[in-house]
């Protein structure tokens, strides 16, 4: 069978999949809506949590970077890795003890004020919407190439589909389906990337092929031959880096601390019963995203070898019929600048002829690598399962935001519970068709639309949820202060030299050298900062308050502070 035809074959049964747990686990409640019911087991939150946060940018666009960037794209690896890491061992226990199940409930209680929780469901919406953007591009690239449909009809099949199981399951459907999403994701990418370890290393592992000795009998390390390969082109060394050290600095700690403070991840340890399992799924996800984290850069030495011996000084009539199939999407351009009928593949700018999209390259390593016709639809799938797991969870967090902490709390706290639940499903359609806007006029690749969520979340959320754990002094002047700075900092950066906003500026006018992508680092520390000070300045928070902060610090207890 074709490509094309075993794609519709995998992505359809997996839809239905999809679609069935939807129908089979919808939400008849609120507590349903919102937090699954709180019964879900730690396995199957593990594994949703995986998903949930292996996002577009994971499954498509972080082996890509790392594919172009080299060493400089393992800020993208040891950013997210690291991050989750942090969020599971130093915020989620404790805010699941607390027992607020969206992180604007959380700062709104906390800092016992209208304002701040105000403040933070806009924060929230922002954050959501940045980061959704990302995953409706990756959806709209998957459905481009395999199903040969435009970006943009993409995009809207992708939206039908999200609307679909987030608006009528809530967490509960989106729950189930992502534990579903995580096995098609994780077989996908990790089934190409044994295939190709086995054929260009003889290694079945592919952590343990890419430094490896080629299979030809040559005795030459695979990286030793893709510097080789990357240096006669005139890039640079693939295993070199040319990013400043404060850049690299920035960037991995702005993604660390906006991984800490990113809602639709938070959530997730709202899902099971009590904090032990939370703690418990916690390090499951962690053991079900490393698998993926850890075959990435492999990934990435992979395509990056086989794209450059595939196309660089080859004819353009003999190239294989991936290379057309990426041209149509106009993710790949060929332009003939000296008509000589060859390709030049060159990191000179004026003399290159070559123009490929970093997304592209998870998607079509398979195809490069000639695996056969079901390997490379199972791929489309596994980009598919990725993308529309995180959009699912990030809806939910937007509507819940709208429903839940605006509505409901500050607005109509007399709603019914079926009222709010109209709500949330209807605020969660508002939110995919903006999303699918986004997605449709994407600011960047989906990786850097990402990063820039990370960024205004490490801005904004991040100082306000640690000093709302660690530091009962803090107050709500401070905290309301601190995450509008941080966020209004970071979004003035962005615009500026993102988006060339404010007067633009180049990469030489970057503020300490550091790129839009680190700047939430800066903005989070700023954060800090005023926070800090302002709190030292005005009234302390109330007496019952500071016991909250005092007893959610404590282990003992844990099992009956669950049940509050």
């Amino acid at each position: 069978m074709s490509v094309q035809i075993w794609t519709y074959v995998i992505v359809a049964i997996s839809f239905a999949i999809y679609i069935g747990i939807a129908i089979w686990s919808r939400a008849g409640s609120t507590k349903e809506f919102y937090v699954a019911g709180g019964g879900v087991s730690p396995l199957a939150n593990g594994m949703a949590t995986a998903a949930d946060w292996m996002s577009a940018a994971s499954f498509i666009s972080m082996a890509g970077i790392i594919s172009f960037m080299g060493y400089d794209g393992a800020v993208y690896l040891m950013g997210w890795t690291g991050g989750y890491v942090l969020l599971a061992l130093l915020l989620a226990p404790y805010l699941r003890k607390f027992g607020k199940f969206t992180v604007p409930d959380f700062i709104g209680d906390r800092y016992y004020s209208k304002t701040a929780r105000t403040v933070a469901v806009l924060c929230a919406l922002i954050v959501s919407f940045t980061y959704v953007a990302g995953q409706m591009r990756g959806v709209g690239v998957v459905f481009s190439r395999f199903l040969e449909v435009d970006i943009n009809t993409g995009v809207i099949i992708g939206m039908i589909i999200v609307l679909f199981y987030a608006v009528l399951g809530g967490m509960k459907g989106i729950t189930y389906t992502q534990v579903a999403q995580y096995c098609v994701l994780i077989f996908a990418f990790m089934v190409p990337a044994i295939f190709i370890s086995i054929q260009m290393t003889g290694n079945p592992v592919p952590q343990l092929g890419m430094g490896d000795t080629l299979a030809d009998g040559s005795g030459t390390y695979l990286l030793d031959k893709l510097n080789g390969l990357s240096r006669e082109l005139g890039f640079a060394e693939y295993t070199d880096g040319t990013k400043s050290m404060i850049d690299v600095f920035a960037i991995t700690l702005a993604l660390m601390v906006g991984t800490a403070g990113l809602p639709h991840v938070i959530v997730r340890f709202f899902t099971v019963p009590r904090v032990k399992d939370a703690r418990k799924s916690a390090g499951l996800a962690l053991l079900f995203i490393a698998i993926l984290y850890t075959t990435a850069p492999a990934v990435s030495v992979f395509a990056r070898t086989n794209l450059i011996e595939t196309v660089s000084d080859k004819e353009y009539t003999a190239m294989p019929e991936w290379f057309t199939n990426w041209e149509t999407t106009g993710l790949l351009i060929f332009t003939d600048k000296n008509n000589d009928g060859r390709i030049q593949y060159l990191a000179d700018e004026k003399a290159n002829e070559l123009r490929i999209d970093n997304d592209i390259m998870v998607l079509a390593n398979p195809e490069i690598a000639q695996l056969p016709n079901w390997v490379i639809a199972l791929v489309a799938a596994g980009g598919l399962a990725a993308a529309l797991s995180t959009a699912a969870g990030l809806l939910l967090v937007i509507s819940t935001s709208v429903a839940h902490d605006l509505i409901k709390k500050q607005i109509r706290p007399d709603i019914s519970d079926k009222t709010e639940l109209w709500i949330a499903r209807a605020s969660a359609t508002g939110a995919v068709v903006v999303a699918g806007y986004f997605g449709i006029h994407p600011p960047g690749f989906v990786a850097a639309v990402v990063a820039l969520a990370f960024g205004l979340a490490a801005a904004s959320f991040f100082p306000a949820i640690i000093l709302g754990i660690f530091y009962k002094r803090m107050n709500k002047e401070g905290a309301i202060t601190g995450m509008v700075v941080g966020i209004v900092l970071m979004l003035f950066y962005m615009m500026k030299f993102k988006f060339d906003m404010f007067g633009g500026g180049t990469q030489d006018d970057w503020w300490f050298g550091i790129s839009p992508e680190g700047f939430g680092m800066v903005a989070m520390i700023v954060n800090f900062i005023v926070s800090l000070l302002v709190s030292r300045f005005t009234a302390p928070p109330p007496e019952d308050v500071q016991e909250i902060v005092e007893h959610i610090r404590i282990p003992s207890g844990a099992g009956e502070a669950a049940s509050h």
